[in-house]
């Protein structure tokens, strides 16, 4: 048999309506995704498409294992590192050195970005550092409400932050793109919000004084007391950024570590390096919690696997993809920062396959950049992090600050800097080729 339009756009409907279903009685967006699939799959069955479902449904599982590898491996080094007291120590000696409000509050907004940059998590960053950077942007003055808003805003630039970006990845490897040249297209605009955003939480606020800032902060091993302690502290981070410089700048001279081995390596030098007496025991317990964070990442990620392989085999896939290429460009600019943010909120980190590639071969076709595309796309999807039905990174925020307001002031208070990040992403969208020169 062959495809018609008429028979996909059954199939899509039926797609959508086991995702909403699923969604509302089984308050799961990873489930919703799967069960999706498994709807498309079946349809395409029936119509003689495939004769291997179930290959088509296993195939999926495995077809981002190394995004769910890379993930445990990123988190568990995050965790490792942080567990080490590492972070407090570092906390302590900023607030010792710095009296600005300014200072301290760029440090967290930069070791807020730190631990999503590295894992392509935002919810990573709010599970480490959420607590910590809290309390230290409450000594500055800082309301709970744009308090709750700083640790959200610097959660999801992390994640679209440089080295790992989950949705560019996605999008790279759908559209037979490699995943380079991102670093400044990425960076530039998430050091733009994030400027904006320190300057829009702590305009007015008026900070603690240094020593009731310190009896509140964990006290840190003496072991990272003078320059020793430094090495202590930067040696395993400095090891990660050696191996990954190494491999841009001598690919072909090295071994091909990749990205999930180099955080394994740097897990060892933090391990080496830890002052504590941390055990075997110990270092199982961290592994026990990062696993914990990470399972709805690893489930989301496995996930869109079933749902890529649904999409192609009944032919939704090639039907979102003529949809969006019909589309003139200026509806594609007027509407995309209202559905890119909420489809990520209803398909995590799904939105990129459904929305993000089709629109990648549509730019393509038209002889514009994908590349900066790509990125532009990877700074729009974040916002939809606090967006319903699965708002994973707001919820998180609200319980790491413990925000006791209605989640309706949260968003308005996160408003200014996510619109401010969609701008210049809707920039780059529509003048593709002007930052060209940043890949």
């Amino acid at each position: 048999m062959t495809y018609t339009v008429a028979d996909v756009a059954i199939i899509a409907a039926a797609m959508v309506i086991a995702f909403v279903l699923s969604s509302k009685y089984l308050k799961s967006t990873e489930i919703s995704m799967a069960a999706s699939g498994v709807v498309g799959v079946a349809f395409a069955f029936a119509h003689g498409w495939t004769k291997e479902p179930i290959r088509l449904l296993v195939e999926g599982l495995f077809n981002n294992l190394d995004l769910a590898i890379l993930f445990i491996c990123a988190s568990f080094f995050v965790n490792v590192y942080s567990e080490s007291g590492a972070l407090n120590a570092i906390t302590r000696k900023l607030v010792k050195r710095f009296n600005s409000k300014w200072v301290l509050m760029t440090f967290m907004g930069v070791f807020m970005l730190i631990p999503g940059a590295l894992t392509g998590a935002g919810s990573v960053s709010v599970f480490v550092l959420g607590a910590l950077v809290t309390a230290i942007i409450r000594f500055m003055g800082v309301s709970d409400r744009k308090t709750a808003a700083f640790v959200f805003v610097f959660a999801i630039l992390s994640a679209a932050a440089p080295p790992i970006n989950l949705w560019t990845m996605l999008m790279t490897a759908q559209a037979n793109m490699p995943y380079v040249g991102f670093e400044l297209l990425l960076l530039i605009p998430i050091l733009i919000v994030g400027a904006f955003t320190i300057i829009y939480v702590g305009w007015g606020a008026k900070r603690q004084s240094k020593e009731e800032i310190l009896k509140v902060l964990p006290e840190a091993n003496e072991k990272y007391d003078g320059a020793g302690g430094w090495v202590r502290i930067l040696l395993p981070i400095l090891t990660l950024l050696v191996l990954f410089i190494l491999a841009l700048v001598l690919p072909y001279d090295l071994p091909v570590l990749g990205l999930p081995l180099m955080f394994v390596l740097s897990t060892v030098v933090a391990i080496l390096c830890n002052p504590g007496k941390a055990g075997l025991k110990d270092y199982y317990g961290m592994f026990e919690k990062t696993m914990e964070q990470v399972f709805p990442l690893v489930a989301t990620v496995i996930s869109v696997g079933v749902l890529q392989n649904s999409m192609a085999a009944s032919g939704v896939k090639g039907l979102i993809g003529t949809a969006f290429v019909l589309l003139p460009f200026v509806w594609i600019y007027a509407t995309v920062l209202l559905f890119a943010p909420f489809a990520q909120g209803s398909m995590s980190y799904g939105s990129a396959i459904v929305i993000g590639t089709p629109l990648i071969f549509m730019f393509n076709t038209a002889g514009l950049n994908t590349t900066v595309v790509c990125a532009a796309l990877s700074l729009m999807f974040p916002i939809g992090d606090c967006l319903p039905p699965s708002r994973i990174v707001g919820r998180l925020t609200i319980e790491a600050t413990g925000y006791q307001g209605t989640y309706t002031s949260f968003l308005k208070a996160v408003a200014a800097p996510c619109l401010l990040l969609g701008l210049l992403a809707l920039i780059m969208l529509i003048y593709p080729n002007t930052f060209a020169f940043l890949a």
